[in-house]
């Protein structure tokens, strides 16, 4: 077997954001590591689990299932739906660790990341990278002879979407970096509808772009906490290059889009789309109530860091409630609704709303 080729970490990266124009690597105030503290999980994983990223699978799985739910007129088999979750959860391993891979010297210079499986040295570099080569090989597996050839083909685009377009393209060089490459978090609603149905229609891009919004607005609250660290070593992340007022407007602005965009998943659903309604509105205003509090305050950290923790919240709670909406209970509630519309709009002098439930 030829030998794994050698891995630079993050050079490439790092060379970049160095050439940033008004980005100088400084020491990492006491106030960063603070922050930086408070996110670093207090759970020690082995190292062969810790560079597959495991905490950030959970969130790209419920999404998944939300793909299906918005796509599928009928439940999906169970065979089709734990090949997709193996599938994907392989797919997204094999990207973290390729992610770890491309960053571990970046890593290792940043006070958040330097205790990491790579730049600690818990584990090797061709270790890793034949880790990743597996994952990547059995995911493709999975899917393409449990679920179908699309469903593969998609996720595999997300993992080259987050090593290359996000990891290695924008991130060392853009401020709007997580703009673009938040595609990568997006694509599973469309692994889930490829699974569910074969094809792509307009609801699964309707859940993608939705996550594509909410993805700006989730990470931004992150870098707040993290920018002094970002600072360091020269990645150019919006709190660094605009401060973060800028980023606390800009974070307003994507959720305001989020919570608009939303609502269209009343529509989206094939059916319950009026028990989904219901039930994201206050999501939404919490959501809003969070982004406000931050732009009236955006030095405050506390306030950023509840922010990052609802929007994590918050995806997991729509993707609950897009599955809760396709239960019969929430269609029968739907159908109930429409009968009541079909006998009161011709008195109002309204058309009929069928159509919408």
């Amino acid at each position: 077997m030829p030998a794994a080729p050698t891995f630079q970490g993050s050079g490439p990266v790092v060379s970049a954001s160095l050439t940033t124009p008004g980005l100088q690597p400084v020491s990492a105030p006491a106030e960063s590591n603070t922050a930086a503290s408070t996110i670093r999980p207090s759970v020690v994983l082995t190292a062969w689990l810790e560079v597959a990223k495991p905490r950030l699978i959970p969130l790209l799985l419920a999404t998944t299932l939300a793909g299906m739910a918005v796509s599928g007129e009928s439940w999906v088999d169970g065979v089709t739906v734990t090949c997709t979750l193996v599938g994907g959860c392989l797919a997204s391993a094999a990207a973290g660790v390729l992610n770890c891979l491309w960053e571990q010297d970046l890593d290792g210079r940043m006070q958040r990341t330097s205790r990491r499986a790579l730049p600690s040295g818990r584990l090797a570099q061709q270790q890793a990278f034949l880790l990743a080569i597996a994952l990547t090989t059995l995911s493709v597996v999975v899917l393409v002879v449990g679920v179908n050839p699309l469903a593969a083909s998609l996720a595999l685009l997300g993992l080259c979407s987050y090593v290359l377009l996000y990891t290695a393209l924008l991130k060392p060089r853009t401020s709007q970096n997580i703009v673009v490459g938040g595609v990568a978090g997006a694509i599973p609603p469309l692994v889930g509808a490829a699974a569910a149905t074969g094809h792509l229609g307009w609801a699964s891009w309707w859940l993608f772009a939705l996550v594509m919004l909410w993805t700006p607005a989730h990470f931004w609250a992150l870098a707040l906490l993290l920018k002094d660290d970002y600072r360091s070593v020269g990645i150019p992340m919006l709190p660094v290059v605009k401060g973060v007022q800028v980023t606390a407007r800009a974070i307003r602005h994507y959720a305001l889009a989020t919570v608009a965009f939303s609502l269209l998943g009343i529509w989206a659903l094939p059916s319950g789309g009026l028990l989904y309604g219901l039930l994201v509105l206050p999501m939404d205003a919490r959501l809003l109530q969070l982004t406000g509090r931050l732009s009236q305050q955006a030095e405050d950290p506390q306030r950023a860091r509840a922010l990052f923790r609802w929007s994590i919240l918050y995806l997991f709670g729509v993707s609950l409630l897009l599955l809760l909406a396709r239960t019969p209970q929430a269609a029968a509630l739907g159908a109930d609704w429409a009968s009541l519309v079909r006998t009161v709009s011709p008195l109002v002098g309204l058309p009929t709303l069928d159509a919408w439930f």
